[in-house]
């Protein structure tokens, strides 16, 4: 491949109920880094019915280009009709860089364009760089179980892809009135060329805890022993008015439900307060954490890798230390209520 022929730092830009996902404002960030280290444009692609009017929002989080597919048959996300705009995007415009969100959208459509083309792709990307000189992007996330940190490179192959987990990368402040060019596509694509029809879409009538918009979550592992001992989680959560999180070994010992878990394989989190509460600190746990505005650890072992990765670190036994935070949180809660006459 001539690779001279590449040039461009691209992120998908996913719609999910008429609006842009977040985690796509977030790669914008990170790709508007990548794309000004290579000295390059970054660019969003838009895919999807009526969502010209998404546009004034790309650039307003640093796109310098919008590729639009503004079509009835881009109504609702299909593999095959998102892929074939998608490739035939990139085959035309040649791209050096495409970043995806780690959504269930985001790795169907990437692993899709990476079969296809054919080229590398890194899943669940945390860590993002590049190289000036070479323009190698710089992929990084946990392997062999969360216990190092490994960094991709795709040396033969363009353009180079990452899917990137959400909250992992922060968005840009936006500027508003920021413009930039826009280019609309057009996709030969009939609707009798596509196998998968969408005859209805049955949305999820279960509530379930949204840990990742949670300000404040306290979260165990497996130091707390049994199911039982971690109720005293639950019990910390309920005074703060937090949400209950957990590490990888805690969900599979069945204590609690997936949708609680923090770290690679689970949810990544960005809570302004953060307590970690028996959890040892592997690197699977840590990067789903990392970004927390104050991260507070509580364990017996004062050589724990959590105690790295804290902004506060308590070494002790948690059954005697959090029983001792609930009663003063308790306190200072009655005390406010006093003062303030009535609910907070």
């Amino acid at each position: 491949m001539d690779f001279q022929d590449y040039k461009g730092v691209w992120v998908f830009i996913e719609v999910n109920d008429g609006s842009i996902s977040p985690v796509s404002l977030e790669l914008l960030g990170a790709g508007r880094r990548l794309a000004d280290k290579r000295g390059v444009e970054l660019a969003g692609v838009l895919i999807g019915e009526k969502i010209k009017r998404l546009v004034a929002t790309i650039f307003e989080y640093g796109a310098d280009i919008a590729y639009v597919f503004d079509q009835p048959i881009f109504k609702h996300y299909r593999t095959e009709s998102f892929m074939k705009a998608l490739l035939q995007c990139s085959n035309k415009y040649k791209p050096e860089i495409i970043l995806f969100g780690a959504t269930s959208t985001g790795k169907d459509l990437a692993s899709a364009i990476a079969t296809d083309l054919p080229t590398g792709l890194t899943a669940d990307t945390t860590e993002l760089d590049v190289e000036e000189e070479t323009g190698l992007l710089l992929a990084s996330r946990p392997a062999f179980g969360g216990n190092i940190m490994a960094t991709i490179l795709c040396k033969k192959y363009r353009p180079q892809m990452a899917t990137v987990r959400a909250k992992v990368m922060k968005a840009l402040t936006p500027e508003s009135g920021k413009t930039g060019k826009i280019v609309e596509e057009i996709c030969l694509l009939k609707e009798e060329d596509i196998r998968t029809k969408v005859l209805e879409i049955v949305k999820a009538t279960t509530k379930k805890v949204r840990i990742d918009e949670a300000d404040i979550i306290v979260a165990g592992g497996k130091g707390l022993g049994s199911q039982e001992g971690f109720q005293l989680i639950h019990e910390l959560a309920n005074v703060l008015g937090g949400t209950v999180g957990a590490s990888r070994d805690v969900v599979e010992a069945g204590w609690i439900e997936h949708h609680h878990q923090v770290g690679q394989t689970g949810v990544t989190v960005t809570p302004k307060i953060y307590f970690a509460i028996g959890i040892s600190g592997a690197i699977q746990h840590i990067v789903g954490m990392k970004n927390s505005g104050l991260i507070i650890a509580i364990n017996s072992d004062k050589d724990a890798p959590i105690f790295q990765a804290c902004h506060c670190g308590i070494v002790g036994d948690a059954f005697k230390v959090v029983p001792l935070l609930i009663e003063q949180f308790q306190q200072a809660l009655l005390r406010e209520e006093v003062h303030h006459g009535g609910k907070i």
